[in-house]
């Protein structure tokens, strides 16, 4: 009895203090800002199964993925194991769950298999950490207290795990002949132990019973207040995890209410219902109130584990930005300053999340590229954070870089990022047969497909060479199509990932009321960046429209066997093809550009980090139209020297900005009369000697 007390104490405190941090917890997430509705479930259930049972993500570095799934796959296995301790602590009951036979036998000897596995495992871990100095183990926000956190939980499990042997072993040799359960590793263990005395082998196995247990209350007590943490929080954070694209981000509701408002000002004196007022809220985050609860969850579930970090291109390059570091600060804020917010809502410390923790350069340094939100293996979203970050300096203080200043300006003016006349969107269609939407329209027709040019092709010297060649190869294939011509304006993309998110919904509903007018149905575009907001975002604001990349458009008639390319004109050249951030990682388009550069004859090579593990060109997310941050090098230059390394002749592109950024490159590298840069396009057009 007195051991059943002293552990039913033991249990009662632990759910105590659990319980304490768990309200603790719940509190702070009162503070934060309502997010996406909870909905798909089915999805959702598939997706955890995916990337938390099946390790999908951390799976995408192998045998550290094997090391790391063992011991999530161990920690199920054997917490019916710890179960069992429970009831049996409880109840004065040995071994109570030997019942179930020979289910018993398999639970208990995969058990036992995995503490052992854990255990190497954990070893191997503590000598990376102790003794290799993994880069990504490191950072200025990599303080001590964080390795000595992660030594600490390690060496918990490590001890967890021997006392678990242990504790089997000395059952086994105290009971030799009428032992319940399968213990592979442990009966070899207690082999060891066989001369000892029964009495000295119950010792022992009671020594050990009670350090696992012991060890596992206060393992579940110090992981909230650790990094650990993500132990209770990884598989919740993905089942709430986003399920649009990568390349989606969220949309305002109280810019859109604010644009409306614009369109329509009569809209502005209407009275609101009675009783209720209009609440000013802040665009953007500015401090730990503005974030949404889905931001902190993120926060919390971070193992920081650094595999964000170490495919970021804005760090590689020598960049302040860290989307860990970014993590880490918002959970740090939080805990600083969410005592004293539920005390008093209008509580103020004098300092903020923005500059205080994450300064506007580390803000300024993202491409928006979504590496990290890729490699996370518990599907946090960094670039969320970081573009809301973004809409307050953007829409609050007015503090984006005077070149996007400029850039927001030539927008809303002239309906591209430079500043050329609207009335010059055509002149790239130079001798060129181009049908126009409205003439078609007026004249009763209504054609397939909207060519929707963008603000690069149209205005970009070297990117018109590109619609040209796309607009030949049309004509070629017979397509059905007409562009907007001077009614096309930009698209809003760069806004919105440059933080303006009012003026991305003002250039969006433009375009979505000139959509509808024209009926339009499908558009074809050679921007991914255009492409990824018309099939993804335009939808929040009401425009739904099928919309195709160039290079998914070529592949489908290549499927279809109506384009062929025989030229030989490639035929002794080498090909590597730059996956574009927005067609690739943004929204999962990998197959078609390599399957039209395959019906292409000439030889393909791969840089190092293509397909989904492909580094940025650097232009995204308003980059390519400032001046980049302090680092080492710029991240085109980082990305053209891997391709050099192939030594391909060619470098294939479908982006007009990874186009500029490639191009640049080579002329960094003095390489411009070499090796050349192309757009599939392009090659499919001189394929068919167009």
């Amino acid at each position: 009895m007195v051991k059943q007390i002293i552990f039913s104490i033991s249990i009662l405190i632990t759910l105590g203090v659990f319980g304490y941090t768990t309200l603790r917890v719940i509190s702070f997430f009162k503070l934060t800002k309502a997010n996406f509705p909870i909905k798909d479930f089915w999805k959702r259930i598939v997706l955890t199964i995916k990337v938390v049972l099946l390790q999908s993500k951390i799976f995408r570095r192998p045998v550290l993925g094997f090391l790391h799934a063992i011991i999530l796959w161990g920690f199920i296995v054997i917490l019916v194991g710890s179960l069992e301790m429970i009831i049996d602590g409880i109840t004065g009951t040995e071994r109570i769950l030997s019942f179930m036979g020979p289910v018993y036998d398999v639970v208990f000897a995969l058990g036992d298999i995995y503490g052992f596995l854990i255990l190497i495992s954990i070893i191997v871990f503590l000598f990376r950490r102790l003794f290799l100095h993994v880069p990504r183990f490191s950072g200025i926000e990599m303080k001590p207290i964080s390795h000595k956190d992660a030594n600490f939980a390690l060496t918990l499990i490590l001890l967890l795990m021997i006392s678990l042997l242990g504790m089997n072993a000395f059952y086994i040799a105290s009971h030799p002949d009428n032992y319940q359960g399968v213990f592979p590793i442990s009966a070899i263990i207690a082999q060891w132990f066989s001369g000892m005395s029964h009495e000295n082998l119950h010792i022992l196995h009671e020594v050990n019973w009670w350090t696992h247990i012991l060890l596992i209350c206060l393992f579940a007590n110090i992981l909230p207040y650790s990094k650990h943490f993500h132990v209770f929080m990884s598989a919740p954070n993905v089942f709430l995890s986003r399920l649009e694209p990568l390349g989606y981000m969220s949309n305002m509701e109280n810019v859109t209410k604010e644009v409306k408002l614009m369109l329509d000002p009569d809209a502005a004196f209407a009275d609101p219902p009675e009783g209720e007022t209009e609440a000013i809220e802040r665009f953007g985050v500015l401090d730990v109130e503005d974030v949404s609860w889905k931001n902190y969850f993120d926060s919390l579930a971070c193992t920081e584990c650094g595999r964000c970090t170490a495919v970021c291109p804005a760090n590689i390059t020598g960049k302040m930005l860290s989307p860990r570091k970014v993590m880490m600060d918002l959970r740090a804020r939080m805990k600083e300053k969410a005592p004293g917010l539920i005390k008093n809502k209008e509580f103020s410390d004098n300092k903020s999340f923005i500059k205080d923790y994450v300064s506007a350069e580390e803000i300024w340094a993202c491409t928006t590229c979504n590496a990290c939100a890729q490699e996370c293996p518990i599907n946090i979203n960094h670039p969320s954070l970081i573009l809301d970050l973004r809409r307050y300096l953007v829409m609050e203080e007015a503090a984006a870089p005077a070149e996007l200043n400029a850039v927001f300006t030539n927008i809303e003016n002239n309906g591209a990022p430079w500043q050329y006349s609207p009335d010059d969107r055509m002149l790239w269609a130079d001798e060129l047969e181009i049908s126009i939407l409205a003439d078609k329209f007026n004249e009763g027709k209504k054609p397939e497909y909207l060519f929707w040019v963008g603000s690069a092709g149209a205005f970009d010297d070297r990117y018109k060479k590109v619609t040209r060649a796309f607009a030949k190869i049309l004509k070629y294939l017979d397509v059905d199509y007409a562009v907007l011509g001077t009614e096309e304006t930009d698209s809003g993309d760069i806004a919105r990932r440059a933080g303006n998110e009012m003026l991305f919904q003002m250039q969006a509903l433009q375009n979505i009321e000139i959509f509808n007018t024209y009926e339009v149905k499908k558009i074809i575009t050679c921007d991914p960046h255009d492409y990824n907001t018309f099939l993804n975002e335009y939808p929040d604001l009401g425009g739904k429209y099928e919309v195709i990349h160039h290079t998914q458009f070529l592949n489908n008639f290549i499927k279809e066997g109506k384009l062929k390319i025989t030229s030989q004109k490639f035929k002794d050249k080498t090909i590597v093809f730059h996956d574009p951030c927005y067609l690739g990682r943004a929204n999962g388009e990998y197959k078609a550009p390599r399957k039209v550069l395959n019906a292409i004859p000439s030889t393909k090579v791969e840089m190092k980090r293509n397909k989904s593990y492909a580094l940025c060109c650097g232009a995204g997310g308003g980059q390519m139209f400032k001046e980049c941050e302090k680092g080492d090098k710029e991240i085109f230059i980082e990305r053209t020297e891997e391709a050099l390394e192939t030594k391909a002749d060619i470098i294939a592109t479908a982006c007009p900005f990874c186009m500029v950024m490639m191009t640049d490159g080579l002329k960094y590298k003095n390489k411009e009369e070499e090796i050349f840069n192309y757009d599939i396009a392009e090659l499919v057009a001189d394929g068919l000697e167009l």
